[in-house]
Order: structure tokens, then sequence, then C-alpha cells
């Protein structure tokens, strides 16, 4: 039946038509943005798993950049440790020479006095974001006391921290190893003595290499624990990206097949509205 009322050719022509542009938009939004699940509404529970992993991805890299300043600081304590060991080494050098009747007490003395305030400026410039392990203090200057502690790692979503033994109390701390040494005044010493220096000497050292140790384990812990959660953090990443991201090999296939429906569908309402013309001829004389 023919009509100029209701144009049914007409009517599904632009149903099809405006079918095709919601699907033409739907792609469009993908390519733009990149995601075919950017909001609940395009896949809900896809949606809800990809939030819920971009939040322990996010909280994974923080943990990752708190890894990177403890290794940061460890590494420096473990270097600030080296050099006094290095320093020692040349003080029970000089202390071995005091005990030849040859040598000139007065200015080996001399000579450890240069060495003692080397060790203290060390000491002092071995911190690392205004935290010094070698002394002890945090950025205001207060002791860090023993089992100070600095995040080394997540297990099962808990944090892990290792702990760094920096109490004076327990004769570990550098810089109190440091003032015993210090103390001692080798142009004073007899022979007999000097024995005894050398023992405290060795006792400093075995200090600072049980300190050296620690910082040295706890930076390697904490640099294979960064990685892990380096390559943790990747995988979250990709699990999220299979979830949510548009394929644009897909996407972009789908375009220009839609580029066609669109312009077919276009001229099939075009030819379903010259149906009225049609009926129009009739009443031409």
């Amino acid at each position: 039946m023919a009509s100029i009322l209701t144009n049914s050719a007409s009517m599904a022509a632009l149903q099809t038509l405006r079918s095709i542009d919601r699907d033409l938009a739907t792609t469009q939004a993908r390519i733009s943005s990149g995601l075919k699940v950017e909001s609940p509404a395009d896949n809900a529970a896809y949606w809800s798993i990809s939030t819920t992993m971009k939040s322990e991805s996010s909280s994974l890299g923080v943990i990752g950049e708190a890894l990177g300043m403890g290794a940061a600081l460890a590494d420096v304590a473990s270097t600030g440790t080296q050099s006094l060991i290095d320093l020692l080494a040349q003080v029970r050098d000089r202390v071995v020479a005091a005990g030849e009747s040859t040598n000139d007490k007065d200015k080996i003395q001399t000579e450890l006095d240069q060495l003692y305030t080397q060790m203290t400026d060390t000491v002092e410039s071995a911190s690392f974001n205004g935290q010094n392990w070698l002394s002890a203090t945090n950025k205001a200057g207060s002791d860090l006391g023993s089992g100070t502690k600095v995040i080394s790692g997540i297990t099962s979503g808990e944090l892990q921290f290792i702990g760094v033994t920096l109490d004076a109390a327990d004769g570990k701390n550098t810089a109190q190893t440091v003032a015993t040494v210090t103390s001692l005044d080798v142009a004073d010493l007899e022979d007999t003595a000097i024995s005894a220096t050398l023992g405290i000497i060795d006792a400093a050292m075995k200090n600072l290499m049980e300190l050296g140790s620690t910082f040295g384990a706890a930076s390697a812990r904490m640099d294979i624990q960064k990685d892990f959660i380096s390559a943790l953090t990747d995988a979250i990443d990709r699990g999220i990206g299979s979830l949510i991201d548009a394929d644009m090999n897909e996407e972009s296939t789908r375009l220009k097949a839609l580029q066609t429906q669109q312009q077919l569908a276009v001229q099939s309402l075009s030819i379903a509205n010259t149906s009225s013309e049609n009926i129009l001829r009739l009443f031409q004389n």
C-alpha cells in the first residue's frame, strides 16, 4: 500500500542509519581513546576488574619508588663504610709505624689527627634525603635508634621491612666506633700499649665490616625486590590492557566498513523518500 502518511521503507532505512551511526560513534570513540572499555556502561565486569588492578599497579609503583630510595640510602651508607674501613687501615699502618723507635711519633700523631678528621667528615657526609645511617640521625638530627627499618618489598599485599642495627649502645654504631679510635694518643703509647691499640682498631674494623655487610645485603635485597615489582607491574598493566584496550587494527577495519554502510544507508533512505514523489505524479495531469 502506498501512503503519504506512513512511509515504511523510509522508516526502516532511517532506523538502519541510526543503528549504523551509533556503531560508528562507538568505534570512533574507541579509536580516539584507545579503549574498548572506558566506563561501566561499556562492560561493567571488565571495568571493575581493570579499575581494581590499576589501583594495585599504582600502589606497586609507589613501593618501587620507596625501594629505590631505600636502596640508595643503603648504597650511600655502604660506600661511606668502605671509606671508613680504608681510613682505619691507614690508621693501623701508622700505629704499626709508631712502634718503630726510629719514627717520629709526633708526626705520626699529626697524620692520625688528619685521618680522624677525614673519618668524621666521611660520617657526616654519608647522608641521603636527610638520613644518615653512619651517624644514625634523621633529617631533624635526632637519633634514629635501634631497629631502624626501611621498606624492602611486598608479599601477599603486605609491606615487608628490613631492619638495620644502628644502636650506639651495642657498640655497632659507626660514629661511636670512630670516636673510640680517634680518642687514642699514639704519641704517648709504648711498645706494649701499641698491641692493645691495634686490637681496638681491629675490633672497630670488624664492626665496620659487619655494618658494611648489612648495608650491602639490604641494598641487594631491595634491588631484587625492585626488579620483581617492576616486572609484576608490567604484567598487571598487560593484563589490564587485554581487558580494556581497543584493538586498533580491528577498530580501523570496522570504521571503514561502517563508513561504507553509512553511505549505503543514506542512499537507501534517499531512495525510500522518493516514493512520496511517485505518489505525487499520480495526481498530475
